[in-house]
């Protein structure tokens, strides 16, 4: 008890000590001069990245796609950040005095026995990195990963998140891709199949179709060139098909082809081309051809 007693009063003796609270001071002061200044070295680094990538389209030596550009943008903005933050911590704790130089020796240590158990957060961070290096996909890529498909938002080191188009946002470990789809790296192709009634003049409707696709690029700048008439498609039992298709700049080939729609159909109408509804035959027979029929069968 009495050595409790003498620990107690000589702690409240340092507190009480003038020196001790400019040390504390002193401490606190530096601690918010550091993240003051962590906030706006990081804030600058940003402008600083952004600024260098902008410099490229002036520059005729050092090209790089604006898919290359978005993601190593975001990516070299989250190594400044995560460098900014553990420098500021160590400055922190050394304004604590805390010896950062044991502390980095001991985690050297620890850090050796949590790797053989973080063998999943290693495989995600090579993977990542091959994932840029080899630049498979890039943000603002349009991707199917397993059975998640949408725009790729973000790629990390460790994660790669994709927004779906109804809004949601799956985040998944680099480790996890195994295969992907990218749909952004080459033109997509739209298709549209025309039904065109029996009755029709099949010539009539490829020679308007013609006439009206020739005018269409210039009309859609995501049309890469001028759509094409593949021929009859199938023929059904009340109609035949056209098929038209039209090459478009990656993943507007949905658009294009509801505006191909939109496009034929009005044609279709002005020209006096039928459109087939759906039928429904019925044929009736009389009394003299039942009776033929049973006393066909001996009824």
């Amino acid at each position: 008890m009495n050595q409790i007693k003498t620990f107690i009063q000589k702690k409240l003796e340092d507190y009480s000590n003038e020196e001790t609270w400019m040390v504390i001071g002193e401490a606190a002061l530096k601690i918010i001069f550091i993240i003051i200044f962590t906030s706006i070295f990081i804030k600058v680094g940003k402008v600083i990245i952004h600024k260098i990538f902008k410099l490229r389209n002036q520059s005729t030596l050092i090209r790089i796609s604006e898919r290359r550009e978005a993601t190593l943008m975001k990516l070299l903005a989250n190594i400044l950040t995560y460098v900014a933050f553990f420098f500021a911590l160590m400055m922190i704790l050394e304004a604590m005095t805390i010896d950062v130089k044991a502390l980095l020796a001991g985690a050297g240590i620890i850090g050796l026995a949590v790797g053989f158990g973080a063998q999943n957060l290693v495989r995600d961070i090579i993977t990542g990195f091959f994932i840029i290096f080899e630049d498979q996909f890039s943000v603002g890529d349009y991707i199917q990963i397993d059975q998640f498909m949408g725009t790729v938002e973000e790629i990390g080191l460790r994660t790669t998140k994709i927004k779906s188009w109804t809004g949601e946002v799956h985040i998944l470990p680099n480790g996890s891709i195994n295969q992907v789809t990218n749909f952004s790296l080459n033109n997509s192709i739209a298709f549209v199949d025309v039904n065109i009634a029996y009755e029709s003049d099949i010539n009539k409707a490829e020679r308007v179709l013609r006439e009206l696709l020739i005018t269409l690029p210039d009309k859609y700048e995501d049309m890469v060139k001028e759509p094409e008439i593949l021929g009859v498609q199938t023929l059904d039992v009340s109609n035949l098909t056209i098929r038209v298709i039209s090459e478009t700049l990656p993943m507007r080939h949905f658009y294009i082809a509801r505006q191909l729609r939109k496009e034929i159909k009005q044609c279709l109408e002005v020209n006096g081309i039928d459109v087939p509804f759906p039928r429904l035959v019925m044929y009736s027979r009389n009394d003299a051809e039942l009776k033929k029929e049973k006393s066909e069968w001996g009824v």
